[in-house]
């Protein structure tokens, strides 16, 4: 397990959240397949959920206000030194403000931007909250993964904003693992050539995607779909692990994976 006690180096993973169209529907689905509890932050962060697992926030959750887009996915927030210089590098290198930096109250400073393939993505600059306190476990996330089209591009856009190191995996598939500036710990991986739907609309799109970890993948799948959730991939073994692809009831993918060892956090 991996208790994280202050903010993590930039580049790293270390917030998720996501919203829906029901919530309490969301939290019965997450609640029963990963054993989080939930608390409401209140009318003054718009009723934002803190996703809790052993009494930690891992991730968040909330309602889509009416008139949003149709359509869903977990964002994945990297860690940010400066969130506006590096907006300005992402701005620089082709991506798109979707929000712009801004404060949250005392927690710390937001912003959520789109890479030049299309992809979603957030930074979090930690002050009273550094993001999510367990990782590593079953229950929080384990890895996270852009689905793209254009693997090469996307791997240059996200090496000149957080100065990630590139590490194609041998073999055939067009796999490229990201490694943090300055300790080369992987944090992340890049899959070429794909596409993915995103929950609640039917546009291919490139999009980041979470592996969360369970201690029984088989079982996992069969929450999902008790649930009312769908499965994409049957659980199968992997040489990290034994992992299925699956899609919560508003058609959100992610991935449930028992891993075959304890990761790098």
């Amino acid at each position: 397990m991996t208790h994280v006690t202050g903010n993590a180096p930039e580049g790293t993973p270390n917030w998720l959240d996501i919203g829906v169209p029901d919530l309490d529907r969301a939290r019965t689905f997450y609640g029963t397949l990963l054993g989080w509890q939930f608390q409401d932050a209140g009318a003054e962060a718009g009723h934002y959920n803190m996703c809790n697992l052993r009494g930690e926030p891992v991730a968040g959750m909330m309602q889509n206000p009416e008139g949003e887009p149709d359509v869903f996915w977990w964002s994945v927030y990297f860690a940010a030194d400066d969130c506006d210089a590096l907006v300005k590098r992402a701005t620089d290198g082709g991506g798109e403000v979707v929000v712009a930096p801004m404060d949250v109250m005392d927690l710390g400073r937001m912003a959520v931007l789109r890479d030049p393939q299309g992809a979603h993505f957030g930074l979090w600059q930690g002050r009273s909250h550094f993001g999510s306190r367990i990782v590593n476990v079953p229950g929080s996330f384990v890895w996270n993964e852009l689905v793209t089209r254009d693997s090469a591009a996307a791997g240059e856009f996200y090496k000149a904003v957080f100065g990630y190191e590139l590490e194609p995996m041998p073999g055939d598939m067009d796999y490229t693992v990201l490694k943090r500036a300055g300790d080369g710990r992987y944090i992340g991986g890049i899959l070429g050539g794909s596409e993915i739907v995103l929950g609640g609309g039917d546009r291919p799109a490139s999009s980041w995607t979470t592996y969360f970890a369970v201690d029984d993948a088989d079982e996992a799948v069969r929450r999902v779909r008790a649930g009312g959730g769908t499965v994409d991939s049957e659980p199968q073994d992997t040489p990290y692990g034994r992992s299925a692809d699956v899609r919560d009831p508003f058609g959100v993918p992610l991935h449930v994976m028992k891993p075959a060892q304890e990761p790098q956090s």
